[in-house]
This record gives C-alpha cells, sequence and structure tokens, in this order.
C-alpha cells in the first residue's frame, strides 16, 4: 500500500503485427473465471470496430498500445496516465466502454511502465527516465497513431502526471491535436505538493487526530525547496487520501487498485510489472519532478478544457483552475465535478463522458476530412 499510495499522486514509429487483446485463464488465478466474464462483455463486435495491442519502438524503447472502439471513423483519443507509471489500461474496463462508442480510446503504457516495463532494461533506460523525454515519447506516439490510423489530429486527455505530458504536447506541436484536456491537472509539480500538504494538515488538525499532525509536522519543511523526497511525499498521501483528497467521500483508494485483478488486459505477471515498474519509476523520476512548471506558460494554440474534481487536494484543483483563467487560447473551458476528487472518469463517468460530448467532440468535426 505504501507504494500504491504514492502512485497517483506525483502523482510508436514502427508496430509489430497487433493481436488482440483477449486473456487466456490463467491457472491458480482466482479472478480469471471474472476476467473472462469481463472480457465478453467488452469485446468488440461491431464490423468497424478495433480492439487490439501492440508493441511499438519509441524513443528507442519497446512500448505497449492498447486501442479499443466500435467505430473506426471515430475521433481518437489519447489517454495519458498518471503515476509516474500508473497506467490506466488494467482499470479502464470499469468505466470505458461507453466512451468507445464515440472514440477510439488509446491506452499507452509510458517507458517504465505496466506492460513497457520489462521489455525494457532498467539500467540501460535509466538515463532516459526525463520529463523531456516523455513529452517527446507522447509526440512519437501521437505521430504513430496518425499515420496507423490516418488521422490528421488525435484529442489528448491528461491525468494527474500524464496532465503535464499533456500540457507539454499542447506546448510544442499544437498542431497535432484537436483539443487537449486536463485532469488531475497539475500546473507547477512543487506547488501542488506544497498546497496538497498544507490542506491535509489542516484537515488532520481540524479532526483532532493528534497521529496524523505528528506524522505531518514531522515532514516541515515539505516540498519547500530542494529535490522531493519520496519517503515523506508518501506519508503525506497516506493522511491525504485518508480525508478523501483522491477520491471524493472515501478514505481509501483500495477500489481502484483491486479493480485491475479484474482487467482482461492484465494478467498477474502483467499486474506484477506495474508494481515493479511503478516502484522503479516513483524512485527514478519523483525526485526531479520539483523543476517541473508550466506558470510562465500564457498563450496555447490549440483548444483545452479542464475536468476538475471539487474534491481534488492531490493536485489541488484551484491551482490549475486560477492557471486556466489566465491562458489565452482559441477555445478553452473549465468544468467542475461536483462529486469527484481526483479521480473523475472514475467518480462521475457518465458526466464525463457527456461533457466530453457536448464541449469537446464536435471539435473533430470542425476539421478537414479524415481529421
Amino acid at each position: 500500500m505504501k507504494i500504491r499510495a504514492a502512485l497517483l499522486g506525483a502523482a510508436l514509429a514502427a508496430a509489430v503485427p497487433a493481436t488482440a487483446q483477449t486473456t487466456p485463464p490463467a491457472t491458480g488465478d482466482p479472478h480469471a473465471p471474472g476476467r473472462a466474464v469481463v472480457a465478453a462483455i467488452g469485446r468488440i463486435v461491431t464490423p468497424r470496430g478495433v480492439q487490439e495491442s501492440f508493441e511499438a519502438r519509441i524513443g528507442g524503447t519497446r512500448q505497449i498500445i492498447g486501442v479499443r472502439g466500435r467505430d473506426r471513423a471515430n475521433p481518437i483519443l489519447l489517454y495519458l496516465h498518471g503515476g509516474p507509471a500508473a497506467p490506466e489500461m488494467p482499470i479502464a474496463w470499469a468505466w470505458q466502454r461507453p466512451w468507445e462508442e464515440y472514440f477510439t480510446m488509446i491506452h499507452w503504457d509510458q517507458r517504465g511502465s505496466g506492460k513497457s516495463f520489462p521489455l525494457n532494461d532498467p539500467q540501460a533506460i535509466a538515463p532516459t527516465m526525463t520529463f523531456d523525454r516523455f513529452c517527446a515519447d507522447a509526440i512519437e506516439v501521437i505521430e504513430l497513431l496518425r499515420k496507423r490510423y490516418a488521422k490528421r489530429k488525435i484529442f489528448v486527455l491528461g491525468h494527474s502526471w500524464g496532465s503535464t505530458l499533456g500540457l507539454c504536447v499542447l506546448q510544442r506541436r499544437p498542431d497535432l491535436i484537436h483539443a487537449y484536456i486536463g485532469t488531475g491537472q497539475v500546473i507547477d509539480f512543487r506547488e501542488n505538493e506544497r498546497v496538497g500538504y498544507d490542506w491535509t494538515l489542516a484537515r488532520a488538525r481540524a479532526a483532532g487526530n493528534a497521529e496524523a499532525v505528528a506524522e505531518l509536522e514531522a515532514l516541515e519543511p515539505y516540498a519547500r525547496s530542494g529535490p522531493f523526497d519520496i519517503d515523506k511525499m508518501t506519508t503525506e498521501r497516506k493522511w491525504s487520501i485518508r480525508y478523501g483528497a483522491l477520491a471524493a467521500y472515501r478514505d481509501n483508494a483500495d477500489f481502484f487498485f483491486d479493480a485491475r485483478r479484474m482487467s482482461p488486459d492484465y494478467l498477474p505477471a502483467d499486474r506484477k510489472a506495474l508494481n515493479d515498474g511503478s516502484a522503479y519509476s516513483i524512485r527514478t523520476l519523483f525526485p526531479i519532478l520539483s523543476d517541473v512548471s508550466f506558470t510562465s506558460l500564457t498563450r496555447v494554440e490549440a483548444p483545452i478544457f479542464f475536468f476538475l474534481g471539487r474534491h481534488d487536494h492531490t493536485t489541488p484543483s484551484p491551482l490549475a483552475a486560477q492557471w486556466l483563467d489566465r491562458v489565452k487560447a482559441p477555445r478553452k473551458g473549465l468544468i467542475w465535478f461536483e462529486d469527484s476528487a481526483h479521480l473523475a472518469e472514475i467518480e462521475e463517468p457518465g458526466k464525463f463522458l457527456v461533457e466530453l460530448l457536448r464541449r469537446v467532440r464536435p471539435l473533430a468535426r470542425e476539421g478537414r476530412p479524415g481529421a
């Protein structure tokens, strides 16, 4: 639980032949029958549909991409997962199926993450675990998707850590995207950690929780200067999650992590790779995230929308809302999710899809044919 609590807070070029995303029963795995049911319900059977997983070489490394949609003519939506190294692919079964009627959904296990982690030597890729490299990887993935599925542009949705990659793509290559959608949006990692910590400590004091107050006060000065400290962050997340900063009205995130066991796309070996990759990536990346900031970005050249949980204090929503109010863009929008914290697409999946369809998806029709 120590690493799990940390995950959500920091938290291709040429592809090989595609294979259908099906998971054979695993001997001795008690969740295999349930996964088979989920797989059968979710199987794409429409004639124009797509359901595949493939390996591609991105930034000199082997990485895995999963694709699902009921109609190839629909616009592509690339989901940039959080973490670092917390892939959404193994939990997407729980919320994504209705989205597949309107978008071709793409989940990409980033370098050092999930199914991509065991495909590369961790020591060899360690020097490449930088923010700039991840942003370049995201751009490569978009270029590959445009070519593979004959699209001029795609939609990009970034969550948490992935939201910084999304802003980076928006800043560097706005020509590639119809629009960027940020949820659990991070603008400045250091300010994010500072504000989140202050909120958590205030909640602990208000609750009269002496244990929490003592553990949190021992972290001072938290995230004020220098590299981020993983142990301090883990302690802060322990209590912020307890007070509902990750999932509104919940004091734990077990429902999120346990849902991975039912994924038809992740065998037990894949879940082990996910955990190993998470530990590796947190150790490698988290200390250097303190330098990632978009506060100086005042203008973007593509539409931008923030879908923010009112109760999100993992990546405090007010910081993102204030930045969006200042930034200039061809089109922008802020949608509040009143019963969500950091996991709005899971906490309010119906409203999330409705707002995508009402505000975002029409932008694909404004482009040229094949866009």
